[in-house]
């Protein structure tokens, strides 16, 4: 349903989070089989800022057939010809931005050793990894470390006829305008703004919305019918006014972002007469009607196409998709996923998605809240041969789709790991340093160090697999977006996170025989409470507070339980030497606290209860330990780690006999700045005002 990220769990502390390539050796222990992978390839690239830029294969490529490649490239280029939109969906300066940073990292002929123009480019290099200006993760506005007289000094040196300039516009007049957005930090200061009784709506900077408020945008989806099998409302589209009213501006060939969206179409019509089976096909020419006409109930019966293609190698996600920029859960980001299946890696999430409907059964929901029937998760793993749009170049470990609750319960949904993204990850982390620095004793380490992988592993799959899959809303309760409103997307990962919490040290895992020992769930517990509590304050500034969902979930649920079992010594804050460790005392005891909170959770959901859930996060999930946060990021800051990572993409390259495709071959790009421009010139599709 929803994505889970790499830097979700404190993957440095273990240093690996494992691949679904993990097999057990004769001891049960989890090993790394890297099936396919070229042991001398190297997964890292650049670095700048917070951001380490890595690269990753795509093991299995030329095993494909001839028309799988072609297919692929199609989708491909379909999913590329779609990230204008990404860019114009998260701020409506920033292709303009785009094309004017493009302009003077390229042209500018002055000197390119000194120190500012290495700010500039690290500059530029946040702004093409983030899609605009503002952090990918946490939302706030970044600046350039280079002055504004240097700034409009590299522009005055590049070729000013290539500049994004309105009509009419003098040089002078575009640069007072472009420095403005970029240095005044009163200018879209937070791309997206959680903040309790606020208009979530006006102080949010995402260009889903203009010159409306939190109260309109309610009051307009209210009228909207919510009920049975109902499309979700609003997930393709701009909201704004015109002659006083609010009006949809629906994202579709002759729509807004039309240009990009026509091209996305003459790719997929490529694709669709090379598609691997009639299944396969079907999804693909009712994503090219939605496409068409934007009809969500199109999209709909897409999207139960889509969960119905169980048998292609190939696939691909495209479209509108994920709500995480949207204030409201409403509007859904751009993103393109093609993959193809890994066999090799998917027992574990198999068996998983087998037994489904015994892990809700046992469940600690009130029973109100079980489903009776878990409909087909279909659960697999997959090789990612490119992504675009949301999913790059900070990417995901995990999907679960699609994302409406009728379609779920009754057809089904995916459940993948994307099992060579996380293999370059792996690779990446062999030796970070973070559980010698934070791990609080020799045991805690020794069991991360042997099960860690393991255990983050399961995890991730129970919380796409059986997390987001488990419990319903009660009849005549509307939809989480209407409901929980800003809300509502912290609370859904912390409900899939508790799910495979409560289930990391359950013996029916043994037995299902997708880990050897509760240890391994142990190890989770140790990582995900330090994690919550402690380690991922190393992505916040000092002084902020928890805004982004996924952090806000695993501070609510580790916080929550910590606080819950103060009475039982449950979790404690152990100080030695100066320094704060996390030590779980009683696993047993974690796990009741864990399922308690689940079951409140799920009733939050189930009853739609805006206040139980705005109190849970309010209370637990946003404000942070302003000592404990500094002590961290001393600690982290000796470690010298970058703490976001982000790829560069494949490049699928046709070969040519006259206009027929004979081969496709894959490289393996090295620079991220150099993609970028190339990109920059071969997709720019939107104009800079849509």
């Amino acid at each position: 349903m929803k994505r889970i990220f790499y830097f979700m769990f404190s993957v440095s502390l273990i240093g690996a989070i494992t691949s679904c390539d993990s097999q057990k050796d004769k001891d049960g222990k989890s090993e790394s089989k890297s099936v396919g992978y070229d042991e001398a390839f190297n997964v890292t690239a650049q670095s700048f800022a917070d951001i380490q830029i890595l690269r990753y294969e795509v093991p299995g490529f030329d095993q494909l057939s001839l028309q799988q490649k072609e297919l692929v490239y199609y989708l491909s280029q379909a999913g590329l010809a779609g990230r204008d939109i990404f860019y114009d969906q998260k701020s409506k300066y920033n292709l303009m931005l785009r094309k004017t940073l493009e302009n003077m990292y390229e042209t500018y002929s002055g000197d390119k050793n000194s120190d500012n123009w290495k700010k500039f480019e690290t500059y530029c290099g946040r702004f093409w990894f983030s899609y605009g200006f503002h952090h990918h993760y946490g939302n706030e506005k970044f600046f350039p470390e280079c002055t504004p007289e240097y700034f409009v000094s590299v522009a005055k040196a590049s070729d000013t006829a290539k500049f994004p300039m309105d009509k009419g516009e003098s040089f002078d007049d575009f640069m007072n305008r472009v420095t403005d957005i970029i240095y005044n930090p009163a200018i879209e200061p937070k791309l997206v703004d959680f903040g309790a009784n606020k208009d979530v709506v006006k102080a949010s900077s995402v260009n889903f919305y203009e010159n409306v408020t939190q109260k309109e945008v309610e009051d307009f989806y209210s009228k909207f019918n919510s009920s049975g099998e109902s499309p979700m409302w609003g997930l393709n589209s701009k909201v704004m006014k015109e002659d006083g009213k609010l009006v949809e501006k629906v994202w579709k060939v002759g729509g807004m972002y039309s240009d990009a969206i026509t091209k996305i179409v003459y790719w997929l019509e490529k694709a669709i007469p090379l598609a691997e089976n009639d299944a396969q096909k079907k999804a693909l020419e009712l994503l090219v009607e939605y496409y068409k006409t934007g009809d969500l109930a199109t999209f709909d019966q897409y999207s139960i196409a889509w969960v119905n293609d169980t048998a292609s190698i190939t696939d691909v996600v495209n479209g509108f998709i994920e709500t995480y920029e949207d204030p409201l859960s409403k509007k859904a980001s751009y993103e393109s996923v093609v993959s193809m299946k890994d066999m090799e890696a998917s027992r574990n999430i198999n068996i998983l998605a087998s037994n489904a409907q015994w892990f809700e059964d046992n469940s600690p929901l009130m029973d109100a809240h079980k489903k009776k029937a878990v409909k087909g998760i279909i659960a697999k793993a997959i090789t990612v041969i490119n992504e675009a749009g949301r999913l790059a170049p900070s990417t995901a470990i995990g999907i679960n789709l699609p994302n409406n609750e009728w379609i779920r319960k009754e057809h089904g949904s995916k459940s993948v790991s994307l099992s060579n993204i996380v293999h370059s990850y792996n690779v990446s982390s062999a030796s970070s340093g973070m559980l010698d620095e934070f791990g609080v004793n020799d045991t805690v380490k020794q069991r991360i160090k042997k099960w860690g992988s393991l255990a983050a592993d399961l995890h991730t799959e129970m919380h796409e697999v059986i997390g987001h899959a488990s419990g319903q809303i009660n009849p005549g309760i509307a939809t989480p977006d209407k409901t929980l409103k800003n809300y509502a997307s912290a609370l859904e990962e912390a409900r899939a996170d508790l799910v495979a919490l409560y289930y990391a040290i359950d013996p029916k895992l043994v037995e299902l025989g997708v880990m050897s020992t509760t240890d391994v769930g142990k190890a989770e517990y140790d990582n995900y409470m330090m994690n919550g509590l402690m380690t991922q304050l190393t992505r916040l500034k000092l002084g902020d507070n928890l805004e982004e969902a996924h952090m806000r979930n695993r501070q609510l649920v580790a916080g929550w339980a910590y606080e819950h079992g103060k009475k039982d010594n449950v979790v404690e804050l152990v100080k030695r030497d100066g320094k704060t460790y996390v030590k779980v005392n009683d696993y047993d005891k974690l796990r009741a606290l864990f399922g308690q909170l689940l079951r409140e959770i799920q009733r939050v959901k189930s009853e739609g209860d805006y206040e139980g859930g705005k109190k849970l996060i309010e209370t637990y999930g946003v404000k942070v330990n302003p000592e404990l946060h500094k002590e961290v990021l001393e600690r982290f800051a000796k470690l010298n780690i970058k703490p976001y990572k982000g790829f560069i993409q494949p490049k699928l390259i046709p070969v040519m006999e006259g206009d027929k495709i004979v081969d496709v071959k894959i490289e393996y790009p090295d620079n991220f700045f150099s993609q970028m421009l190339e990109y920059g010139k071969q997709y720019a599709l939107l104009p800079i005002h849509n």
